[in-house]
């Protein structure tokens, strides 16, 4: 077992939403591999991208709000995955 398979996201980000930022829309599960958090992140990152060049190009509002929060969800895991990497150094 390498060092990063043994490594795990620490289930602290959250990502809020609503007046304030007050409400919390969702939270990284703990125990994800790092690996798969991070990989999963670039994945939605692929989606963010198609769905903001068709958002614009296409004047859909929706899908530049679809962007926006799987971006969210990308960053939560990507946050989360770097706090679970820094624990065991």
């Amino acid at each position: 077992m390498t060092i990063e398979e043994t490594r795990f996201t620490v289930g602290k980000t959250t990502f809020f939403q609503g007046e304030n930022q007050t409400y919390p829309l969702f939270r990284v599960e703990a125990g994800i591999p790092c690996q798969a958090a991070r990989e999963q992140a670039s994945e939605l990152m692929g989606y963010v991208r198609d769905l903001s060049i068709d958002g614009l190009m296409e004047d859909k509002p929706q899908l530049l709000w679809a962007s926006y929060y799987l971006s969210a969800l990308a960053k939560a895991l990507l946050d989360d995955a770097e706090l679970g990497m820094a624990k065991h150094l």
